[in-house]
């Protein structure tokens, strides 16, 4: 089973995200993902068997116990892959509070002997994948106003050809 653990996007926030992407299919060609499949990923933990669900899920809960709300604050536009084809992603400043809880989540995992991406954590809502994103500047985005994530949840993953499908396994409450 394919699974991740992300931050949730706050409703003001994932309506922003959708309008800063709605916007954009203006002038970028790509698949640009649904509303409801934006999210922050604090770790990519590929294929795992299902009998290590409730350890991922206990490894979720143990990160974010005591965490507060994450705050949410946009870095601009980045892309990851090459220039005709690429993912086009909001980059989300590193607070102090997101560091924290992305790295627990890191060494929880780690600690139950779950194996999961080691990449470096960078912090951004992936907004489509197979981009073109033009050489011209951009028009005017309107960019997310600042808000806190309340929920960290692991995620089963289904590809399809139309796009991942995710469905929430686990969650937890950030901030008491």
């Amino acid at each position: 089973m394919r699974t991740f653990i992300a931050l949730e996007l706050p409703t003001r926030f994932a309506d922003d995200t959708s309008a800063l992407a709605h916007r954009l299919e203006a002038v970028v060609k790509g698949r640009f993902l649904p509303r409801e499949a934006r999210h922050l990923t604090l770790a990519f933990l590929g294929e795992v068997p299902e009998a290590d669900v409730p350890a991922a899920a206990e490894a979720l809960e143990a990160a974010c116990k005591g965490s507060p709300r994450i705050p949410l604050r946009t870095a601009g536009l980045g892309t990851f892959g090459h220039e005709s084809d690429t993912t086009l992603w909001l980059g989300i400043d590193r607070s102090s509070e997101l560091e924290r809880l992305a790295a627990r989540v890191r060494q929880e995992l780690a600690a139950r002997g779950l194996s999961f991406d080691g990449k470096p954590f960078k912090p951004h809502v992936t907004l489509a994948r197979r981009a073109c994103v033009p050489r011209r500047s951009l028009p005017p985005l309107p960019f997310p106003l600042a808000d806190q994530a309340e929920t960290a949840t692991l995620f089963k993953s289904a590809l399809r050809s139309d796009g991942a499908v995710y469905e929430p396994l686990s969650s937890v409450r950030l901030g008491g």
